[in-house]
């Protein structure tokens, strides 16, 4: 078990060493100008994803339209909960303490609906229906993000100056590393899910390969979302 355990480490080792290099790389592209600017893109990707879903009846567009969705939401929940709610607690004190974990509980009741929606396919007749049940908590939670928790987190932000440039553009660049499914078991706090995120994400990026996305692509590349 160690040793399979071990080997595990060292590919998840490897893997991140390979996306530093690739982060490098890419350290020269500008970074979304605030934090609640690079959470609110996302925001408006995510509900374009979906309404491909549910606007179509064609399962190969729905199946792409799908996995791209369950791609950037997994992404994206954890990238708040490694950087946003972090940030929350540290700059806003109590207060943020309270608003992180409250969005902290939400995201785990939206990853797991994705975990049972990312396992179904298009022909399944609780496929759509399950993404609106994920969408209608889901929304919700982006609704409240973006009308109270950005914008506090934002004015908090005021007194150090340049951080919420700094925390889109770590955002960014986190995203490149976390898995693509979503694992509820990992839970939404660190570092046991950073350490479950190392494990999780190159097996996660592999498996994409062989899914279908939108525009006949083969698995999205990180480092340019």
């Amino acid at each position: 078990m160690l040793t399979i355990g071990s080997a595990s480490l060292r590919a998840a080792l490897i893997y991140t060493r390979s996306r530093v290099i690739q982060i490098s790389l890419s350290s020269r592209i500008a970074a979304m100008s605030t934090i609640s600017d690079a959470i609110t893109k996302d925001h408006r990707e995510l509900e374009a994803y979906y309404k491909e879903v549910i606007n179509s009846s064609d399962h190969d567009h729905q199946e792409r339209y799908g996995n791209q969705f369950t791609w950037e939401l997994a992404r994206h929940s954890v990238g708040e909960e490694l950087i946003v709610y972090p940030a929350f607690e540290k700059y806003m004190g109590g207060k943020g303490h309270a608003m992180a974990e409250k969005d902290r509980i939400e995201h785990h009741r939206v990853k797991e609906m994705l975990k049972e929606f990312q396992n179904m396919q298009p022909n399944d007749p609780n496929y759509v229906p399950k993404l609106k049940e994920l969408w209608g908590n889901l929304e919700q939670h982006m609704n409240e993000e973006e009308t109270d928790d950005l914008p506090a987190l934002e004015q908090a932000l005021q007194k150090a100056k340049g951080e919420s440039e700094s925390m889109a553009k770590t955002f960014g660049f986190t995203k490149m590393l976390v898995p693509s499914r979503s694992h509820p078991s990992a839970g939404e706090h660190p570092p046991f899910e950073t350490v479950m995120g190392l494990l999780t994400a190159p097996i996660d990026h592999i498996a994409d390969i062989f899914r279908k996305f939108p525009d006949k692509t083969i698995s999205p590349n990180p480092s340019t979302k």
